[in-house]
């Protein structure tokens, strides 16, 4: 492992998968200690795709994190998606951490609502309990939650909002193996803005695989641009990004 700062990005870099999703996991317990040393509670913000299964299996695995004092949340869903599709991403919070450790609660995003009465709903409870912690992670197209560049804003007036995606993210859904095909992939998703994301004290971005290398070299090499919208997280208040070798490759 060894370490590169740009901006304030804090860059971790590892061998493997697995070797990143421990120290992920390591690190935000850690960190959610040490937050509940002057709060009752503390809230995280979750991301629900493939490239978090290392570091939510090795989360779920350690034992002095106090799940009982956790607020969860996640950054994204299927409009016109059931909580309990397979593809859902409440599920897979679900499937992958909350099945095996219950939080004080879990706020799920409902795919079934109306659109904008849920981008309402969600925003509140965001604003009850605010976010201590982001753990996100970037897609191929530089996208951080559902922010595509066609719709990410970094001075977004909305806390959570719908947005159309793009045919890149819709594809990548395809390539993890969640959609048989592209057509089947929903064309709209609620997601919480750059600047919800951004409001987080503390963000824990997980990021491997090959598909992902010429994202995280714009991230934190390219301009600060919604052309990439993971670049803002050079602006954080505080951001680790952890790679392992395939996406580290172009750094």
């Amino acid at each position: 492992m060894d370490n590169l700062n740009v901006g304030n990005l804090e860059i971790r870099r590892y061998e493997s998968r697995t070797q990143m999703g421990e120290a992920v996991a390591h690190d935000l317990a850690a960190h959610i200690r040490q937050v509940l040393k002057s709060k009752d509670f503390v809230s995280i913000v979750f991301a629900s795709a493939p490239s978090q299964l290392d570091f939510l299996e090795s989360l779920r695995r350690m034992e002095d994190v106090p799940w009982d004092r956790i607020h969860g949340f996640h950054l994204d869903e299927y409009i016109g998606l059931s909580q309990e599709a397979p593809q859902s991403f409440s599920r897979f919070l679900r499937d992958q951490l909350f099945n095996y450790r219950t939080p004080h609660v879990f706020h799920a995003l409902d795919g079934l609502n109306d659109p904008q009465q849920e981008c309402k709903r969600y925003a509140e409870l965001l604003k009850q309990t605010p976010l201590d912690i982001a753990c996100i992670g970037i897609g191929e197209n530089g996208h951080i939650a559902f922010n595509d560049p066609h719709v990410a804003d970094f001075e977004d007036p909305q806390a959570v909002k719908v947005v159309a995606l793009d045919e890149t993210s819709r594809q990548q859904q395809v390539n993890d193996g969640c959609f048989a095909a592209l057509e089947e992939v929903p064309t709209e998703a609620l997601t919480l803005t750059i600047p919800s994301i951004m409001a987080a004290p503390a963000i824990f971005c997980t990021v491997p695989g090959s598909r992902k290398s010429r994202a995280v070299r714009e991230t934190v090499y390219g301009p600060i641009d919604v052309s990439c919208p993971a670049s803002i997280l050079r602006k954080a208040n505080r951001c680790y990004l952890y790679l392992d070798r395939e996406s580290a490759l172009y750094l």
